[in-house]
């Protein structure tokens, strides 16, 4: 396992402390042979202790508004299970969003879910510059490197990425207990949606996030250059603890299994 430079054996622990400087990213089994490489792109509520936790308390910084709630614990799960590389952010959102264009509005967000975060007010732009070399591009060159390796063996890369969401947003409830988002290439996101719904589950077909909008890391390492891909998001009282955690990341593993086996993913699709 590697941390982006920096050994932290009390990661897990020490996630809300602003004691240790967080490292940028952190690989697990960097070596594996599989194909498929998972990307957590808000695994942490991390907060540099320069920044002093951008103004807001540990409370604040726990919710979903710091990082995705469970997803970095489904994805180390399922690193385990597909035996594949995994790249988890370092950072909370509130940081710098890794999922984010870093000259876009909402890469260092003001206000977040009506929560105004005073550590981002008036940053200057060399201050927001500063935040992307240190945290958001480390992050994604850590991403191309890992694909870079997968692909030295011929066929092409396939991103996983693991969000999760709220149950509730500007008071309406979203029933999906998961959504499976996509743009052009449905290789995987369709059979995934189907299986998943095989099983009596209700699943959000670019719901309640379209992936036809874009986030910047499926976006930039998978979809520019047709290499397959799949993002899941899970509604975050499902994986609130150990036996959701466990239950979505087999269920995950399971429904991937037999897609990833599939003909015609070795290629890249046409852009």
């Amino acid at each position: 396992m590697y941390r982006g430079g920096m050994h932290n054996a009390a990661l897990g622990a020490a996630h809300r402390s602003r004691a240790a400087s967080p490292p940028a990213f952190e690989i697990l089994r960097p070596r594996a042979k599989s194909r498929v490489l998972l990307v957590c792109d808000h695994a942490s509520n991390r907060v540099p202790p320069e920044l002093d936790g951008l103004g807001l308390d540990a409370n604040t910084l726990a919710r979903h508004i710091g990082w995705d709630i469970g997803a970095a614990a489904v994805t180390r799960l399922l690193s385990r299970r597909l035996d594949a590389a995994a790249v988890l952010s370092g950072v909370s959102r509130l940081v710098i969003d890794c999922n984010r264009p870093p000259e876009s509005d909402s890469s260092i967000p003001p206000t977040s879910d009506g929560v105004i975060v005073p550590g981002n007010a008036a940053l200057s732009a060399a201050q927001a510059r500063a935040r992307a070399g240190r945290w958001f591009r480390p992050y994604h060159d850590a991403i191309a490197r890992q694909i870079a390796r997968i692909e030295k063996r011929g066929a092409a890369a396939i991103l996983v990425s693991i969000h999760s969401f709220t149950p509730r947003m500007n008071g309406a409830a979203r029933p999906w207990p998961v959504g499976i988002l996509w743009n052009r290439d449905g290789r995987l996101a369709l059979p995934v949606i189907a299986s998943l719904r095989a099983r009596g589950l209700v699943v959000g077909d670019n719901e309640p996030y379209s992936g036809r909008l874009g986030g910047y890391t499926v976006a930039e390492h998978a979809e520019r250059l047709g290499r397959p891909n799949i993002a899941f998001e899970i509604r975050q009282d499902e994986i609130a603890g150990p036996t959701g955690i466990r239950r979505w990341a087999a269920l995950i593993a399971e429904t991937l299994a037999p897609t990833l086996k599939a003909p015609g993913l070795d290629a890249f699709e046409p852009v």
